[in-house]
């Protein structure tokens, strides 16, 4: 995902993760986007300081499926 794909993803009330489900993407009152470890709510920007680079790769980004929106195939 672009950067700004996880923002808009994030901004459009979607669950947005970086690697696996313990890692949320959110935008804090301050509007300020960040990656937060669920089990303890530590947490570091989405980018960069200046805002340029994410902490992540964009391919380890990821939307969370709704569990109504899955399907198993048997």
């Amino acid at each position: 995902m672009t950067l700004e794909g996880i923002k808009a993803a994030v901004d459009a009330g979607n669950r947005v993760h970086w690697v696996n489900r313990g890692y949320a993407v959110t935008r804090d009152c301050l509007g300020h986007y960040l990656i937060t470890f669920t089990r303890n709510g530590s947490a570091i920007g989405l980018t960069s300081r200046d805002g340029t680079r994410l902490n992540g790769e964009p391919d380890e980004f990821f939307i969370e499926e709704n569990a109504e929106d899955c399907h198993e195939v048997f």
